[in-house]
C-alpha cells in the first residue's frame, strides 16, 4: 500500500492527530518568556545568559534537523514522531525539576525532540493532505500557534501560583497525551516512497539549490524575529514601563492573532502567481510592528497584534515554500531539514544577539533596529523565494 493509500484507508480522525502534534511543539519553547525574569532571578543569570537559555532549543533544532529523515528513513515517520513526544515530556520535567544542569540539558533535549516534529510533519501534511497542501498547512499552524498562545498566557498565573518550574514543567502533559493520540500510527509507519524527484526529473542535492537556500533565507528570518520576540518582547515592554501581567497578555495576543494570520495566508500562498504576494503580505507587518515598537512604545499591544499577524502568516508561507518546493517526499524532507537546520541556526543568533546589545546599550532601541533590518532582507528573500518556479508541481487547494 502507498502512502497517499495508507493515509485514504485512516479514519479522519487518526489522520487528524497530526495537528494534536502540532499544538505540543511550542508550548515548551513560549512559555519561558514569561517567565524568564524570574529564572534570571532564582538562578542568577544575566540578560546575555538568559539570552543564550532561549537559544539553545534553537541550537538544537539546527544540529538535530539534518539528521531527522536517516531516522525517518529507518525507522518510520509515524515511530519517530511518537519517540519524540515522549523525549519532550520527560525533557520539559528535566528543565524545571533537576537543578541548574538539568535546567540546560533538558532545554537541549526539548529543542531536538520538537525538532523532529518541526521537519517531519510538514511532510506527513504533503503526504496526508495531498490535495489540500496550504490548507492543511495554515490548520496546522493554527495549532501551531495555539498551543504557544496558551502557554504564554498561563505561564505567570502559574508560576504566581505555584512556581515558574510547574508553569514549564505542565506543557509535558501535553505531550503524553500527543503521544498517546499518535499511538495508533506507530502500528503499521508507512516508509516514505523511494527518493525518485516528479517528471522523472535528476536528483539534485537540495544543497545545490538555489531555491532551497532562498527558502531556507525566509525559514531563518522569519524564525529570527519570532523568537525575538516570544523570547524578550516581555522584557522590551516592562523596560517601558509595562506590568508583568500584562506582557504575558500582550504576549497571548501575539500569538492568537498568529493563528489568525496563519489562517488567512494560505489562500495567497495555495495559487503559484500569487505566491510572492504572499510573502510580502507576510512579511510587512513584521517590519511595521519592530518599528512601531521603537518609535511609539505606548502602543506596544497594538504592535504585538500587528507583529502575531506577520509571525503567524510568515510561518505558513515558510513551510508552504519547504512542501511545494520539495518534488517529492524524500526531497521534501531534505528540504525541511535543511531549511530548519540552516533557518534556526540563523534564529538562534536572534536571542542571543538581542541581550547583547540590551546589556551593552542599556536598552532595547539598538536590538529593535537591527531587528528591522533583517525584516527588511526577509522581505526582499520572499519575493525572490516566491517565484512560480515549479507551478506544474504545485498541488491544488
Amino acid at each position: 500500500m502507498t502512502p497517499s493509500a495508507a493515509a485514504r484507508a485512516r479514519s479522519p480522525v487518526i489522520t487528524a492527530t497530526v495537528f494534536l502534534v502540532a499544538l505540543s511543539l511550542r508550548p515548551a519553547l513560549t512559555a519561558v518568556g514569561p517567565v524568564l525574569p524570574r529564572i534570571g532571578v532564582d538562578e542568577q543569570l544575566g540578560e546575555g545568559v538568559l539570552g543564550l537559555l532561549g537559544t539553545l532549543p534553537l541550537l538544537a533544532f539546527a544540529a538535530a534537523s539534518p539528521i531527522v529523515h536517516r531516522v525517518s528513513r529507518r525507522h518510520g515517520m509515524e515511530r519517530a514522531i511518537f519517540i519524540s513526544l515522549l523525549i519532550l515530556a520527560v525533557s520539559s520535567v528535566v528543565r524545571s525539576y533537576t537543578g541548574p544542569a538539568g535546567l540546560w540539558i533538558g532545554t537541549v533535549l526539548i529543542g531536538a525532540s520538537i525538532a523532529v516534529g518541526n521537519v517531519l510533519v510538514p511532510v506527513v501534511l504533503k503526504r496526508d493532505y495531498a490535495g489540500h497542501v496550504s490548507r492543511a498547512t495554515g490548520v496546522y499552524t493554527a495549532f501551531i500557534t495555539g498551543g504557544a498562545a496558551l502557554a504564554s498566557i498561563t505561564a505567570v498565573p502559574i508560576a504566581d501560583a505555584v512556581d515558574w518550574q510547574l508553569a514549564l514543567a505542565v506543557w509535558g502533559g501535553l505531550a503524553v497525551l500527543s503521544a498517546l493520540a499518535w499511538l495508533p500510527r506507530t502500528l503499521s509507519p508507512e516508509p516514505l516512497p523511494p527518493p525518485v524527484a516528479d517528471d522523472d526529473a535528476p536528483l539534485v542535492s537540495v544543497w545545490r539549490q538555489p531555491m532551497a537556500w532562498l527558502v531556507t533565507g525566509f525559514m531563518g528570518l522569519q524564525s529570527t524575529s519570532f523568537y525575538l520576540l516570544v523570547t524578550w518582547l516581555p522584557s522590551i515592554e516592562i523596560s517601558t514601563g509595562v506590568s508583568e501581567r500584562a506582557t504575558g497578555v500582550h504576549l497571548f495576543l501575539f500569538q492568537g492573532f498568529g493563528l489568525i494570520g496563519g489562517l488567512s495566508i494560505p489562500r495567497l500562498m495555495r495559487q503559484p502567481d500569487n505566491q510572492r504576494a504572499g510573502t510580502i503580505t507576510a512579511s510587512l507587518p513584521i517590519l511595521i510592528a519592530l518599528l512601531g515598537l521603537l518609535l511609539a512604545p505606548g502602543l506596544s499591544v497594538v504592535w504585538a497584534i500587528v507583529a502575531g499577524l506577520g509571525q503567524g502568516a510568515a510561518l505558513v508561507a515558510a513551510l508552504t515554500l519547504i512542501s511545494i518546493r520539495g518534488r517529492s517526499h524524500h526531497e521534501t524532507t531534505q528540504l525541511s531539514g535543511m531549511a530548519q537546520a540552516v533557518g534556526y541556526l540563523l534564529a538562534a543568533t536572534g536571542p542571543v544577539l538581542a541581550g547583547y546589545l540590551a546589556e551593552q546599550t542599556g536598552g532595547w532601541d539598538t536590538t529593535l533596529i537591527v531587528f528591522a533590518g533583517l525584516s527588511v532582507v526577509q522581505l526582499v528573500i520572499g519575493v525572490a523565494a516566491g517565484r512560480d518556479t515549479r507551478a506544474a508541481r504545485v498541488p491544488r487547494p
